[in-house]
């Protein structure tokens, strides 16, 4: 066992595991919380590093190598968002040290918080597709019982539309597999990387994968089935919308860029334009909500949706070059590297700016006592220390310049413009000036104006411990708000990993090799064990031999 790549899902379940031991003692919670969120943040980096140099880290479980057992596997695009759950992480369990009140604590909230970043880690590193479910569900199992701690009307409405959707979601993924598995014989992804570019008929493999596309597409919350998000987003309290918004949504875009490179890139061209239709409208259609809305919550959650389709532009425009390009064309390769990179890079600039504007909103709520813009104003004389921590996360979403949102876009729209896909990068452009335009509205609301004579009474802050709690939520906004301006002035190192993700993402033959080893050849043969070969939508099982089988 490689510890390396399991530590990032062994600590937080440790941690989980050791707070329902800690249930009646508040204090020790606490401490168990921050400190598995730092052993986290460190295992990711450990992570990070074993995989600097290119190399794929794998790990068998129970030492049954792959095809035949579960099979943890770590690219760069991987380590990068373990890394990204390890930020958050700690971020997150500071900040709740001062926002979360000792109700919620004592219900389990530590413990359900971990439970959801083991889950993250675990839908990262897997390279089993069942095992993708099951981390998939104990996340949605943790996640919902976070929406619904304190029990408020409101929490449960909006608990009531995420989890009925993301049921749907899991149904349509479990049948998925189920197919999948009868059409191949396999879940290894490496495996069925290889028994899947076999298949006569990619027409049916393009069916199976719009299952897919459409149960990662309820978890990523793309457009046409996203509105669950904005409907729970503004329900529970911020620290938990900040854990959502900065890690949640990314397993589902993680899932469909690994399937869509790894899996089905049997009919590129079809599933291109599906995948730029549905990007250009996630981006429109959640910019469009979001300048409606005059609650800051509410006006993020219909954010985060738009910044989705940013995620999926880069996958859409690398499908889109391959599949309109000769064979072995190194341009187009080197155009689906980089539209991929811009992925890689806008789903880890996403996860700590969103998050951090979360954070930010709650932590005006709890200065200013509420968080709608029409009774808000003169936060910046009373504290402008909040502005400017508003100031560096939001102009960095809408992609000012020298930001990572800037950066982010920046790769995205040269790729798209390299590849031809001018409808998506005059959406994506102007989505940024819609994006601007709804931050600028919350700045000039919120901070700008006079304050109304009906603003409601501030919170009060009496005493040392009402000035800890505020100190503990401030820390995780400045550090959050530092590696956004450093990401952005210090792009280089980022492009770099993301440049390599995106490369390896192509590089199927390097991961299926890295996966399965010694095992390689004889997949590639198709004697490792008994497959099956898709041909006009039957299956006609290929008998294994007998040394080939564990």
């Amino acid at each position: 066992m490689n510890l390396t790549i399991v530590a990032p899902i062994l600590i937080p379940l440790a941690t989980t595991v050791l707070c329902i031991g800690l249930w009646k003692d508040r204090t020790m919670q606490r401490f168990a919380s921050v400190a598995g969120a730092l052993s986290l943040m460190a295992a990711s980096i450990s992570l990070l590093y074993a995989t600097s140099d290119g190399d794929i880290v794998t790990s068998d479980a129970a030492g049954w190598a792959a095809p035949f057992g579960i099979t943890l596997v770590a690219d760069t695009l991987s380590a990068m968002l373990v890394m990204l759950n390890g930020v958050i992480a700690v971020a997150l369990t500071i900040y709740s040290l001062g926002a979360i009140d000792t109700k919620r604590e004592s219900f389990g909230y530590h413990t359900l918080v971990h439970a959801v970043l083991a889950a993250c880690s675990g839908a990262f590193l897997t390279g089993d597709i069942f095992n993708m479910y099951v981390w998939f569900e104990i996340m949605l199992l943790a996640s919902f019982v976070l929406l619904t701690l304190g029990g408020e009307r409101g929490q449960l409405e909006g608990a009531i539309k995420y989890v009925t959707l993301n049921l749907l979601s899991s149904g349509i993924f479990l049948a998925a597999i189920g197919l999948l598995y009868g059409m191949t014989g396999t879940l290894n992804m490496a495996h069925l990387s290889i028994v899947l570019d076999r298949a006569e008929n990619p027409g049916a493999i393009t069916a199976l994968a719009m299952l897919f596309l459409v149960a990662f597409g309820i978890k990523a919350a793309v457009f046409p089935l996203f509105f669950w998000l904005p409907a729970s987003y503004h329900t529970p309290p911020v620290a938990i919308t900040a854990l959502f918004a900065g890690l949640l949504t990314k397993v589902g875009v993680y899932s469909i860029m690994r399937t869509f490179t790894l899996l089905f890139d049997q009919q590129m061209d079809i599933t291109a334009m599906i995948l730029m239709w549905i990007s250009g409208m996630t981006m429109v259609t959640g910019v469009l909500g979001a300048a409606c809305q005059f609650e800051i919550r509410r006006i993020l959650a219909f954010h985060s949706v738009s910044q989705i389709g940013y995620m999926l532009m880069g996958l859409a425009v690398a499908l889109y070059a391959l599949a309109n390009a000769q064979p072995d064309s190194v341009v187009a390769r080197e155009t689906a590297t980089v539209a991929l990179a811009g992925s890689a890079m806008f789903l880890l600039h996403h996860g700590i700016v969103k998050g951090n504007l979360f954070l930010i909103s709650g932590l005006i709520q709890r200065l200013a006592g509420t968080s709608e813009l029409k009774d808000l104003g003169g936060l910046i004389k009373t504290h402008p220390w909040t502005g400017v921590l508003f100031l560096a996360s939001a102009l960095s979403l809408a992609g000012i310049p020298i930001s990572t949102g800037f950066w982010g876009k920046f790769v995205l729209i040269k790729s798209g413009l390299a590849a031809g896909a001018f409808a998506l990068v005059a959406a994506s452009l102007c989505v940024s000036i819609l994006t601007l335009y709804s931050m600028t509205k919350i700045w000039a609301e919120a901070f700008w104006k006079e304050p109304p004579e009906s603003m409601p009474e501030p919170l009060a802050i009496e005493g040392k411990g009402d000035q800890v709690r505020i100190g503990l939520m401030a820390a995780p906004i400045i550090g959050l708000a530092a590696a956004t301006i450093g990401l952005g002035v210090f792009v280089d190192p980022l492009y770099r990993v993301a440049e390599r993700a995106g490369d390896q993402l192509l590089n199927t033959e390097a991961y299926q090799r890295a996966v399965l080893g010694e095992h390689y050849d004889r997949a590639v043969e198709g004697t490792l064990h008994e497959l099956a070969t898709v041909s006009d939508g039957g299956h006609v099982p290929v008998t294994a031999h007998e040394e080939d089988q564990p």
